[in-house]
């Protein structure tokens, strides 16, 4: 491509905007642009593929090769260059196609003569069409320059395979899809609930049908325009008086800094300059970054890259001159379904009407789970191809608590969903009743019933049900909603609140827990194949002690004087306590010597979570003034278990023999050595699960707000003695699971455990 870059790429541009606007069928248009691109380009051949069903890539039209060929060659995904570019979608360029191990030759083409290769993916929407080539007889070295001008081309076309009608739709969605039947597809549950509704479409941005800048000046104009009313609007929610006193201000504050990044607004302006409108540069960008989010690992950088495809969006609507404010109309009972949101996104409907929410993507801590499990919103995430197997309007059932979406249900079972919800809701109003009630069983032995938390959304919640204190609290969200660390004095702006509206009640932080698939933007991963058992929770914080310092000090200060709890997580040896109990105690002499009000009860404990803490249990117990048993991590790594795999999350039934026979071997040393022992995982939130534990022995257990009451309900139901006695003589079974035995027990004798 001789002569400057920009003004080929512009009038490659130009010429194919022209070939679209003539009148005739797609395919006959198609075949125009690719003799463009080959003239354009000096290349021989120029061939457009296109994506078929099963996987399979069709040629379509080609300059160059043998007409023949067209509908004739095809190429399997991951079949020859064509198909490598398809499974992998990036540009390729080889100056020696033949001696790449990837080439697959076709002789019906024709292509014998032609040596050098340049391939670019057409994607749309996160999903490959098409794939655009431009071949040459000669062995050439494609420079930047080209591969730039060819990725914008096959954008160009994107638009044209997607919106042209050029594919028979029928061979692109599956049966499934487009047969009216009713359809049950599991997912991720992010938070819990059920939800019944219809189907609310989250807005997709209108096909752009103005692709091409003929003045690219005013384009960048415009551009800056909108980012600018972007910006603004972002402002203004920030400045709303129920964001600045939410909790979730931080998370916002975060997503606000997104709309800022240098990187990503120049790269539109890059697009700009070299010819495309401003709606159809700010694509380009959004389609690079969603192929940039099918190849990161790291699930914090996935994350913000949601962000950053949502704020494209919110841009988009700008150019084109919407305001994103009417989406807040929505039907009562509304399930919101999209490919995936951003927190201001979820902000931006009225949450009165929202029952639901069913994803394509997404992770357990990315910013709008956080904030749908405040709002108490049930979201189920990763449903495949949603968006493709249910319409606007189609009725529709959201378990959280099981992720499993149910479309287009039978009447019956909406009718089975819709008594469960009101029957939850009775039962929410009978466990109101029990709020200033105490946790006492029929046999007079009292549990200590507290709550986890991890926002200040969740402290209200605390009076709400009258739990006796936070048992556990998460201070990773905070780390996990900002793009850089806290510092002490925002740390110590939090736990000051979390204190103060405690109502005097004990709480119990668990210092930064992150790792795995919690990991944050300023601490690099590593890649790690089993980021679970790898460099997470205390190894992070004792690997850089100044961060655990810096938490240490800002809880010391919160406390102002009251008392203070502190646990540190994933503790596998004695000798890992010992240092972080170390770095505390250098925290509590600096601020005695700075003369700062000391805690007037200061209370050490740690989590276990990891097995290899029980075999040394003895020593752990001389040293902490409490254990919470973390019993989600202790599963996981007691049957080599990954709780993230959908194929064997289930398999371990935490009911197990194994299982609750290692918790009973814990509870009892606790009970030998004095120490007061909790369990602060998911089991405890089931009753019957939690009737189990009791029966063990444990007498402190946290739960989630929701669950306080169903979990106090069947302890005042329960008799502790009678329990004790049936659980420690199912622990001898052989059996897979004692949970039917248990169940069957709580039945018999009358225990709430639904």
């Amino acid at each position: 491509m001789p002569g400057d870059a920009a003004a080929v790429s512009r009038r490659l541009l130009g010429r194919i905007r022209e070939a679209m606007a003539q009148p005739g069928l797609p395919e006959d248009r198609l075949q125009v642009i690719v003799r463009i691109i080959a003239e354009e380009m000096q290349a021989a051949v120029c061939s457009c593929y296109v994506m078929r069903a099963g996987e399979v890539l069709e040629l379509f039209a080609t300059q160059g090769l043998r007409p023949t060929a067209v509908h004739m060659t095809r190429l399997r995904v991951g079949e020859g260059l064509v198909g490598f570019i398809a499974a992998h979608p990036r540009p390729l360029a080889l100056s020696d196609a033949w001696s790449h191990p990837n080439f697959a030759y076709r002789p019906e083409t024709g292509e014998e003569p032609y040596r050098s290769f340049l391939g670019v993916p057409i994607v749309r929407i996160a999903r490959v069409a098409g794939v655009l080539v431009v071949q040459t007889t000669e062995s050439r070295a494609f420079a930047p320059e080209e591969v730039e001008a060819l990725e914008t081309v096959a954008m160009v076309l994107a638009e044209l395979l997607t919106t042209g009608n050029l594919i028979d739709r029928r061979e692109q969605i599956p049966v499934d899809g487009t047969a009216l039947v009713p359809l049950r597809i599991n997912g991720l549950k992010l938070s819990a609930g059920l939800g019944v509704g219809a189907a609310y479409l989250h807005r997709k941005v209108p096909f752009i049908t103005h692709l091409v800048s003929e003045d690219p000046e005013q384009e960048a104009k415009r551009f800056e325009e909108a980012l600018g009313r972007m910006h603004i609007a972002l402002d203004e929610m920030l400045a709303a008086e129920e964001i600045g006193k939410s909790e979730y201000r931080d998370i916002l504050e975060a997503y606000r800094m997104f709309a800022a990044d240098r990187g990503w607004i120049e790269r539109i302006r890059d697009h700009i300059r070299g010819g495309l409108s401003a709606e159809a540069a700010v694509q380009r960008a959004q389609e690079e970054n969603r192929v940039r989010m099918q190849q990161v690992t790291d699930p914090y950088l996935r994350e913000r890259l949601y962000d950053l495809e949502d704020l494209t969006d919110r841009l988009m609507l700008h150019l084109m001159g919407q305001d994103s404010a009417e989406r807040k109309i929505l039907p009562p009972h509304a399930i919101l379904v999209a490919r995936t949101l951003g927190p201001a996104d979820l902000l931006d409907y009225d949450m009165s009407r929202i029952h639901g929410v069913v994803l394509e993507e997404g992770s357990p801590s990315m910013h709008v789970a956080i904030i749908a499990r405040a709002l108490n919103i049930p979201m189920v995430a990763r449903v495949p191809a949603i968006l493709g197997k249910i319409g606007a309007g189609d009725p529709v059932i959201v378990d959280g608590d099981n992720g499993s979406v149910f479309i287009r249900p039978s009447e019956d079972l909406t009718a089975s969903f819709i008594s469960t919800v009101r029957m939850r809701r009775e039962k929410q109003k009978a466990f109101a009743v029990l709020r200033d009630l105490p946790a006492v069983s029929r046999d007079g032995v009292r549990i200590e019933l507290l709550m986890n938390a991890g926002l200040l959304a969740d402290m209200p919640i605390l009076d709400q049900v009258n739990a006796d204190g936070i048992g556990l609290y998460r201070t990773e969200l905070p780390f996990m909603a900002h793009a850089e660390t806290p510092d002490v004095e925002v740390q110590t702006a939090l736990y000051r609140a979390v204190i103060d509206q405690s109502g005097g009640r004990p709480v119990c932080f668990r210092t930064l827990d992150v790792g795995g698939d919690k990991m944050l933007p300023y601490w690099q991963s590593t890649g790690e194949e089993n980021p679970a058992m790898g460099w997470r929770s205390i190894r992070i914080t004792l690997d850089h002690p100044a961060i655990m310092r810096h938490q240490l000090r800002a809880l010391i200060r919160a406390c102002e004087g009251r008392p203070l709890s502190v646990m540190f997580p994933m503790v596998a040896e004695v000798a890992e306590f010992d240092a972080a109990k170390r770095i505390l105690d250098l925290e509590m002499d600096r601020a005695a010597r700075r003369g700062e009000p000391l805690p007037e009860r200061l209370s050490v404990g740690c989590m276990l979570e990891v097995p290899s803490l029980v075999f040394q249990l003895p020593q752990m117990l001389k040293r902490v003034d409490f254990l919470s048993v973390g019993s989600n991590d202790l599963a996981q790594f007691l049957f080599a278990r990954d709780r993230g795999n959908q194929r064997i999350a289930e398999r371990y039934d935490l009911l197990s023999p194994p299982f609750l026979s290692l918790l009973d071997r814990i509870i009892a040393a606790c009970d030998a050595a004095g120490v007061p022992c909790s369990l602060c995982g998911e089991m405890a939130a089931s009753p019957l699960d939690s009737m189990a534990l009791v029966g063990l022995g444990f007498r402190r257990l946290s739960v989630t707000g929701p669950a306080v009451g169903p979990v106090k309900a069947m302890i005042r139901s329960m008799n502790v003695g009678d329990t004790e006695r049936v659980v420690k003589k199912l622990l001898q079974s052989p059996a897979h699971s004692l949970r039917s035995s248990l169940a069957n027990y709580a039945l018999d004798h009358a225990v709430q455990i639904a």
